[in-house]
């Protein structure tokens, strides 16, 4: 029985700590490059790193070499060797509904119930607004 209970607080303790990592790395881009230089790249497992992305990601996400995929095998984010990172959101439907990089552009659409799309706005101020 003490196996057990031991055994379950070291499991909860483990989530405790990978839920400070989301919160840490939440919005904190490159998000390699950075879990590297606070040392928690090394530390986690691949199971552990795929929960700590997907609780940034906000769903759940696969890891492919230095890029996160979601359930429908769509991009979420990718880091390049220089740093160079970018992201990506989609709705239920698989439309893409935003698209951000680190050189600071973005971009987001908005689809209707027939999934044509509505709006688009992006990061230089265009506006294409069909709703």
């Amino acid at each position: 029985m003490k196996k057990i209970i031991k055994q379950i607080l070291k499991e909860d303790r483990q989530e405790q700590f990978l839920n400070k990592i989301i919160k840490v790395m939440n919005n904190d881009y490159p998000l390699f490059k950075n879990m590297e230089s606070y040392g928690f790249y090394d530390q986690l497992s691949e199971e552990e790193l795929n929960y700590v992305l997907s609780g940034i990601f906000g769903k759940p996400v696969e890891k492919r070499n230095k890029s996160f995929y979601n359930q429908n095998g769509e991009l979420v984010y990718r880091e390049y060797s220089n740093g160079h990172w970018v992201k990506r959101e989609y709705d239920d439907n698989g439309n893409e509904i935003y698209y951000e990089s680190s050189n600071g552009y973005w971009y987001k659409y908005e689809y209707d119930e027939n999934g044509d799309q509505i709006y688009y706005e992006d990061s230089d101020g265009y506006i294409e607004d069909n709703r």
